[in-house]
This record gives structure tokens, sequence and C-alpha cells, in this order.
């Protein structure tokens, strides 16, 4: 990864290295032309404290979206460091932003990221195109290139043409490989945190099981090989699920564990499509009383949904894989979903609370409005 990739914060931000104290916002967006009844608003926060700091210590907190979409607005990021020195950093092919706050020895490294979003729910009618103005054609090359984890030869180019084989259109490539993905993986309650995604590994062992990196990494990998721009959207849940599913939300204000991440392909005279099979095999695995079958009408429903819908219960932090984490001396990350950190004696495991512990907190800033149907 090149690090020059990631373009510094401006002079708004350069304040928070010489007041370090100070929280700082950034990247406002204007209000939006929609209803209003149509956004929720959220506050989520963020608190990262490293338990056994060695030597100069280093966090990295992904923020929300960098950038306003159909169904996201950031509205404000602030962030504070006590004691250190903190700053936003950028990447904008991927609207990654992320806060890189580091710590002298001695002092105790605390970092909390407050995002305020308004999020609506989003669909996109694939039954007739809507004459959608097509993408930069850079832009889209950028969501057709293989990355670590997500090559888009051999195994995975192959399994590809062979679903899409029949396909006439890209929305019948993009149906497929989603109703490929719900009948052939399954959700494995034992991966570790949301999974890797390396697509390339479940595919040549057979092993079909995991998460939601996992399972929508292999949509965005195959999408991508059968030429479909495709992209993973990192994020986490905020809320609890309106549209009937205990298993598609959050259980309370406390979203710590409750990482999501989401999938889109474009399509010409569309734009981009939300996706979510691995959703669709949570309902399965998980929703009351667990383990149903596909021709269950909750997960049929859940099927049909999940292919060009999304219920915007949840909040987008970015579309980025192979992370180089700024000022880090280790190797990228796959993806930037949970708070990173780092000492003078190497990475810390974002997952394992005895070294590292963060807490998400969501909060609901709006009134919530009616429930829509299922579809």
């Amino acid at each position: 990864m090149n690090r020059r990739g990631f373009l510094s914060s401006t002079a708004a931000v350069s304040a928070a290295l010489a007041f370090p104290l100070r929280k700082e916002k950034w990247r406002p967006f204007a209000q939006s032309t929609a209803a209003a009844g149509d956004w929720r608003s959220f506050e989520v926060t963020t608190h990262v404290e490293v338990l056994k700091p060695a030597g100069t210590t280093r966090i990295w907190v992904p923020a929300a979206l960098v950038r306003e979409t159909p169904y996201q607005q950031t509205l404000a990021n602030t962030f504070a460091a006590p004691g250190g020195r903190a700053k936003l950093v950028e990447r904008p092919a991927d609207d990654l932003g992320l806060i890189a706050a580091e710590f002298p020895a001695g002092v105790t490294p605390i970092v909390t990221v407050t995002s305020r979003i308004a999020t609506r729910n989003y669909s996109v009618d694939l039954s007739t195109p809507r004459g959608a103005k097509s993408e930069r054609r850079g832009a889209l090359e950028h969501f057709l290139r293989p990355t670590e984890l997500l090559p888009t030869d051999g195994i995975v180019k192959t399994t590809a043409t062979a679903i899409t084989r029949a396909a006439q259109t890209d929305v019948d490539k993009a149906r497929a490989i989603y109703e490929w993905i719900v009948g052939n993986t399954f959700r494995n309650p034992r991966t570790r945190g949301c999974g890797l995604g390396d697509i390339r590994f479940m595919l040549e062992t057979g092993d079909l099981g995991g998460k939601c990196a996992d399972l929508n990494a292999l949509y965005v990998g195959l999408a991508r090989a059968a030429g479909l721009p495709a992209r993973d959207v990192y994020g986490i849940r905020v809320a609890k699920s309106q549209l009937g599913y205990q298993s598609l939300g959050a259980a309370s204000a406390n979203v710590t564990k409750s990482q999501h991440c989401r999938a889109e392909v474009y399509l010409e005279g569309y734009g981009w499509a939300p996706v979510d099979p691995a959703d669709v095999r949570k309902v399965v695995l998980e929703e009351p009383p667990g383990n149903r079958p596909l021709d269950d009408e909750m997960v049929k429903q859940a099927r049909v949904r999940l292919f060009g819908s999304w219920e915007m219960n949840w909040m987008a932090y970015n579309f980025a894989h192979d992370v180089a984490l700024p000022g880090s001396n280790g190797e990228p990350v796959p993806f930037l979903m949970y708070p990173q950190a780092e000492t003078s004696d190497g990475r810390l495991d974002s997952l394992d609370a005895d070294t590292f512990r963060y807490e998400i907190t969501a909060q609901e800033t709006t009134s919530q409005p009616e429930p829509s149907p299922k579809q």
C-alpha cells in the first residue's frame, strides 16, 4: 500500500496537533433536499483505551463515511485524545476517513470519536432502468480491481463465469451471484469478529462458511470477476430493525459488537445497488427459533428485500481494503471496521479485551418513523 495515497487533513485538523485536548469538527454536509421525515439522525460514540501501553502508543478509529450518499449523510465527526496528538486522515477513492492518534510513553492512551449522521432506508428498483447518472470510468475501475484478499483471477474468475453463464444482462449477473451465495454459503457462529474475507481460500477449500466480511466479500469478488464494479461497505448497526427482524439490528444502545459489512454493485442505468446476502444467512441461522430453512417465509422475505434494498438502522464507515494505518510499522489491515492500536511491542488484537478496550454506543436523536412493510 502506498501510504501517500492517504491525504492529510486540512488546517482545522492540524489544529488538533497543536491543541490535542480540543475537539475538532470536520466535513459537514449541506442539508439534504429530501423530506425531513425520510431521515433518522444518530449520534455514535467510540471510546478506546489501551490497557497495557508500552512506549509510543498509536490508535486508529474509523470515522463515518466521508461523503454523502443516498442513504447516509455525515453531519459531523469530533474527536479527542487527551495528552496525545490526533488528526484526520483520508483516502478519498474509498471514502475512508480515520482518526489517527499518538501518545508518548507515560500517558494513558484514550481516544473518543463521536459521529453524528442522518440515514434513510434505501432501495433501488431493479425491474427497469432509472437512467441514473453514470459514474466516472476511473471511479468504477477502482471497484473492479483485485485486492490482497479479493483476487479476480483463478478460481474466483472460474466460479464467477460459471455462475453468470446464463445471465443476459448485468442485473441478471448481479442477481445470479447473489442467489448463488445465499444458496451455497452459511453463517458460521464460530468465526471471530466479522471474518477475514479471504475469498480464494473459501473457494479453494470449499469452506463457504463465515460472517458478513466473508460472505459479502465473496459477493464483491465474484461480481468484480464477472465485470461488475462492486464494493464492500464496512459499518455498524446502530438501532433495532423496524422490519420485524430481531437478528438484523442492535439489541441495545451498546453497539460495541454490532459491526456489519454490506455490499454494493454498480449497474449501468441504475447506479449503485445495495445487496446483503450475508444478512439472509444471518436470518437463517439466528432469527428465532433459529436454523430456519431457505423456504421459510421470513427467510424468503429477507432474500427478496436484501437484493436492492437496505434498512438504514446502520452507519457506514468506508469502502476500503488493504488499509495501511498511518504511522504504523505493521502490515496493512484487510479492512477498517474495528478500532486498531499498536504499542512499541507491536500491533494489538482488536478483539482482545485484555489489552485493548473499546466501547461504542449509539443514540437516535430524532423520533422514529412509521415502520415500512416487509417486501
